[in-house]
């Protein structure tokens, strides 16, 4: 039996970091977008990521960054990942990981099964993937509207190219039976975890990260 890994994404406050990581999260995300009710300033994102604990994987989710944003925010802030939310091609995830020298995560939004070959596709230039529900036409959000996809696209597809990460529409009550159905050994939750809009709650987070561990895979 191996452990699921959790991804606690659109962290904003250190008190954010510190139940992250006291659940037992692999992961810290940090949103840069600034549509999203959990975007962060550089230097806040900085001050978080210095605060994060040793071995807490802290991860920067941008929307078709061009490389002077990326450049000002890996300058500045310590980070362990690069996430790209928008449209990037192939080419350049490529190039985000050729020029900055970081693991990136790509993020593909999956609606129905004509949306599974971009997977196959962006795991040979992405060092991981992040499977989400694809937004709404004309939505404002890339990710985190809390919506989910049909989960049974994904079973018996364990292996990829690449590590993958769930995410999409996951909560406390949900996650496990998520994980049970794709086989994922990654999840990622944001909205599913908040109070409201852009703000977490420390017990949701726990609860969340509890009930994903809880299935043996």
């Amino acid at each position: 039996m191996s452990a699921i890994r959790v991804k606690i994404c659109g962290l904003n406050s250190p008190q954010d970091v510190a139940a992250a990581a006291a659940a037992g999260a692999a992961y810290v995300g940090f949103v840069f977008f600034p549509k999203s009710p959990r975007n962060i300033s550089i230097e806040q994102a900085t001050q978080l990521a210095l605060e994060a604990p040793v071995g807490l994987c802290k991860v920067a989710l941008t929307v078709n960054a061009d490389d002077a944003m990326l450049d000002t925010l890996t300058d500045a802030v310590p980070l362990d990942m690069l996430q790209l939310h928008g449209s990037e091609s192939p080419e350049r995830v490529a190039e985000v990981k050729a020029r900055y020298g970081l693991p990136v995560m790509k993020a593909i939004g999956v609606a129905d099964a004509a949306d599974l070959p971009q997977i196959d596709l962006y795991s040979q230039v992405a060092d991981q993937l992040l499977i989400d529900a694809k937004p709404p036409k004309n939505a404002d959000l890339p990710g985190g509207n809390g919506l989910a996809f049909d989960w049974r696209l994904l079973a018996g597809r364990k292996y990829w190219q690449r590590p993958w990460m769930l995410a999409g529409g996951l909560t406390p009550e949900n996650v496990a039976e998520a994980v049970r159905m794709t086989g994922a050994r990654q999840v990622d939750v944001s909205s599913g975890v908040e109070a409201a809009p852009g703000q977490k709650d420390a017990a949701l987070i726990a609860r969340f990260s509890a009930a994903a561990q809880s299935v043996a895979v």
